[in-house]
């Protein structure tokens, strides 16, 4: 009964007690510094860091872009295949033009003058064969060239394999030309057009800049220390710039990136916003996985002969693909970020008391003597029995 009683009158006290702040200034001189640096810490974050870091003042917007290109430049080469040929922007521009990207054909494999018709398969575990046996009429395969005829020929003096329906003679296994049979496609230059806007800010701005001109478009390329605002962009450089060697990357292909970052304080002058370009290679280049290297497609030119047969040369077709990356954000003063920011800020003022009163009641000497008179209880019947005379 008595424990009972006792957890009533401790709930009691609890649930009617009442806390009221109570002033207690401690003359101390390590206690007024800890208190002043910590003051000092929580200004020097909300000015250094919110507001001119951070810039906590401005309302901030992400950008909306949209880009074109253009290539330029001419190629001389010289095979069996093909023979003496210029290769121009229609040829090499494949497809002519893509969403934030541009690829550029650098090296080739080429299969002239196949016709559809019937030849042995290239050899393989499943085109491999001793008799007709062994063929499936009718059989095909995403590995196979074509459909099996059920016929097992003559592929060279030593191997037969299964004569397929394709397109004839069969593309070979063979690795790209080495060096790249389009090397001068590193002198060639794209004209990136890159215009972004602002929505909240209603802001618009493309990188060909005010003071560029037709004439001094018609000459520059871009450089980073003495052309920085030039569009026109030199194949070499930009793979230069992301520490490749082109001639290198043009035998088996790989992917670019072109990054163009906006970052804009619309506080300031319009004309402080304008873009910054960085450059890097995003498909993976692992020397010790080789497998499948670099960027590679096939594709086709088709025709018919004298005698209306329609024919094709096919084309194993390796090149850079060069993908275009905007990123942007703009900020400008806006009266209800700051206020949030700073009142955020000045919240942690609270901390303060808290760093000031643990080091008073936990650290110092005479935390005994200040708990004491930090703490102070006061009961109604105490008062009571003290105005009883």
């Amino acid at each position: 009964m008595s424990s009972d009683k006792g957890c009533c009158v401790s709930f009691t006290q609890c649930f009617f007690g009442y806390s009221t702040a109570k002033s207690l200034v401690i003359r101390s001189k390590a206690v007024g510094a800890l208190n002043r640096l910590c003051q000092a810490l929580v200004i020097a974050y909300i000015i250094g860091y919110v507001c001119v870091l951070n810039k906590g003042y401005q309302d901030t917007d992400s950008v909306i872009s949209s880009v074109t290109t253009k290539v330029k430049g001419i190629a001389l080469t010289n095979t069996s295949g093909l023979g003496l040929r210029i290769w121009d922007v229609a040829d090499y521009v494949i497809p002519p033009q893509e969403e934030n990207s541009f690829f550029v054909l650098t090296n080739l494999n080429i299969t002239p003058n196949q016709t559809q018709s019937r030849c042995a398969e290239n050899p393989g575990p499943e085109s491999s064969c001793s008799s007709d046996h062994d063929c499936k009429k009718g059989f095909h395969d995403s590995r196979l060239s074509g459909v099996q005829t059920g016929r097992c020929v003559k592929f060279s003096e030593t191997n037969k394999t299964c004569e397929v329906l394709a397109w004839c003679p069969l593309e070979k296994s063979a690795d790209p030309p080495d060096p790249p049979m389009l090397a001068e496609a590193e002198n060639f230059t794209v004209l990136i057009k890159n215009s972004i806007r602002y929505p909240k800010f209603n802001f618009n701005k493309r990188n060909i800049l005010p003071h560029i001109n037709s004439t001094y478009l018609s000459q520059c390329v871009f450089n980073n220390d003495t052309d920085p605002d030039c569009p026109i962009f030199r194949l070499r450089d930009i793979v230069a710039a992301a520490g490749e060697d082109f001639l290198t990357m043009a035998v088996h292909g790989g992917v670019m990136g072109v990054q163009i970052r906006w970052d804009c304080n619309l506080d300031m002058p319009e004309s402080w916003c304008i873009p910054r370009y960085s450059f890097r290679r995003l498909d993976n280049k692992d020397p010790e996985n080789n497998v499948a290297p670099g960027y590679n497609f096939r594709f086709a030119k088709s025709y018919k002969n004298r005698d209306g047969e329609e024919m094709r040369t096919l084309i194993k077709g390796y090149g850079i693909r060069f993908d275009i990356m905007v990123f942007g954000k703009a900020g400008k003063f806006n009266v209800v970020p700051t206020l949030l920011n700073i009142g955020a800020g000045l919240g942690l003022m609270g901390l303060v008391t808290v760093v000031c009163d643990w080091f008073v009641l936990f650290v110092m000497t005479k935390r005994h003597l200040y708990r004491e008179h930090k703490y102070s209880y006061v009961d109604d019947y105490e008062l009571v029995s003290n105005e009883v005379p």
